[in-house]
């Protein structure tokens, strides 16, 4: 499975707004924000780099500004992870990657569970966007880019869901990203500390997950943050496939 998920972050990549292809690698920009996890960079599967193409890469990071950041399977480039080490890239995180495809799908089996629905209004990407920063401490803030990109999320081929708070507001939702080669990502399930232990997230990743696969994608796969979400995915049929390595260079060279 690692070939498809490294093949789906080359082709996910390439839909940004700005791409720099270079050594092997290819990155992704967006100039409406600086987020990390938005402009990072990944490298094709097999990519030998030398020296002068991780210069190369880091070069494309520094003059936007942005610090130089790499998610990848390792295993699908194992000269990659060496050459970028050598030239002071360390390690940001390294997360298990679970995979669900259409013959493991298991959907929640409460008929009382919380109704899923898809937002078309810029209030409702709006709401999703700050419950979101909300679910996961506000590290990255609500803004009208946020809430622009769960916009383009949906009309773009991928999905957003959310399930309604008894306000009229968001208690929590999730995006999955549009499907390529055959796959997609699911990412952001949050859900406010208020509504927390009512299963918003299983809902929420249960429909996105299903809708991918009546668009026809193969398989979907998420990275999880804890053994408690990820006691969530295995009972909706999500399974431990392999691995994803995060990279990232803090300084920039003296002299």
């Amino acid at each position: 499975m690692d070939i498809s998920v490294q093949n789906y972050a080359v082709a996910h990549l390439r839909r940004r707004p700005v791409i720099v292809e270079t050594g092997g690698f290819v990155a992704g920009f967006d100039p409406a924000t600086t987020s990390p996890s938005v402009n990072y960079a990944t490298p094709l599967p097999g990519s030998r780099p030398g020296a002068a193409d991780v210069a190369a890469l880091i070069a494309a990071f520094r003059e936007r500004g942005l610090r130089p950041r790499l998610e990848f399977a390792p295993g699908t480039a194992p000269a990659v992870e060496p050459a970028l080490r050598a030239a002071g890239f360390t390690t940001e995180e390294e997360h298990v990657y679970l995979v669900c495809t259409p013959r493991t799908l298991t959907a929640p089996s409460d008929p009382a569970g919380p109704v899923v629905e898809v937002p078309c209004r810029d209030a409702e990407f709006a709401a999703i966007d700050a419950a979101l920063s909300a679910a996961f401490g506000d590290v990255f803030p609500a803004s009208a880019e946020g809430a622009a990109r769960l916009r383009r999320t949906e009309e773009d081929g991928g999905a957003v869901r959310f399930v309604r708070a008894p306000d009229g507001g968001v208690a929590g939702g999730a995006g999955v990203s549009a499907p390529a080669v055959g796959t997609c990502e699911l990412w952001g399930v949050g859900t406010r500390p208020a509504f927390r232990g009512r299963g918003i997230a299983s809902a929420v990743t249960a429909a996105l997950t299903g809708a991918m696969f009546e668009r026809g994608a193969e398989s979907v796969w998420l990275e999880y943050s804890g053994e408690g979400s990820r006691r969530v995915y295995e009972r909706l049929g999500y399974q431990p496939r392999g691995n994803r390595l995060y990279l990232a260079l803090d300084e920039e060279p003296q002299g």
